[in-house]
């Protein structure tokens, strides 16, 4: 979170910035199947953010000693192009935050994936973060997701992701860059809709347990729509096929 000594108003008579309330999503399109060398893609356009994934696998580990007989391993790569943000974190190649965001990914899918079926091979994830502004993380995880079931590869479920938020003392989803910046709290989520189960929750500042409870609510709730765009976009690559 950036410094509040500069911050703007972020609400205005119950409205955000844009326009949006405190529980309204950014406008969200998804495409699947959009990279011809790839087993698996997915476009996401979430607000200003312009997200492509990639999966490719299964396939043979390299190196080799990495792999594992009882089932097939993770690797996972999200990444900024230099020209995505203004902020620091959209200079070119790793860094510290890409590699944990990448790390935290990871863990998500390797508890949705059905690893078993895949022994001494490896599943590799690519996320590029094209245009930034607030949440990636999040938006990369619905990109991958829908990559993942584009490529075939067997999921128990279709993972959503979204960020929570306090902004000027009020909860709200789907945070912004400025918002994501200047607010009190932030915190992204990743649920299995099947059965609302976490598979990723981290978070920057504080929330008392009623403000979580309110912000699970609203994710919850805005995570069905999510969820059926996901479903829209994939059900949309096999129309005529």
């Amino acid at each position: 979170m950036a410094s509040k000594a500069n911050k703007p108003k972020l609400l205005e008579k119950g409205r955000r910035r844009d326009g949006r309330a405190l529980d309204e999503l950014r406008d969200i399109r998804i495409k699947a199947g959009v990279l011809n060398n790839a087993d698996g893609s997915a476009y996401v356009e979430w607000g200003n953010n312009r997200i492509l994934a990639a999966v490719y696998g299964p396939r043979e580990v390299i190196p080799k000693h990495f792999s594992n007989p009882n089932g097939a391993i993770v690797k996972c790569r999200y990444s900024m192009a230099p020209f995505s943000s203004l902020e620091g974190h959209g200079r070119s190649g790793q860094n510290r935050r890409s590699i944990e965001i990448s790390k935290v990914i990871k863990d998500v899918f390797e508890n949705v994936i059905i690893l078993g079926e895949f022994p001494d091979s490896e599943i590799d994830i690519f996320m590029e973060v094209l245009q930034g502004d607030g949440s990636t993380r999040a938006a990369c995880i619905n990109a991958a997701s829908v990559a993942l079931a584009s490529a075939g590869i067997p999921m128990r479920d279709l993972v959503y992701s979204v960020s929570i938020g306090k902004i000027d003392g009020e909860i709200g989803i789907d945070m912004d860059m400025i918002e994501d910046n200047y607010s009190d709290a932030d915190m992204p989520i990743a649920v299995s809709p099947r059965n609302n189960g976490l598979l990723l929750l981290q978070m920057d500042g504080d929330l008392s347990e009623s403000e979580l409870k309110k912000g699970f609510d609203m994710a919850l709730e805005a995570g069905k729509r999510i969820h059926n765009i996901q479903r829209e976009a994939l059900s949309e690559m096999y129309k005529g096929v």
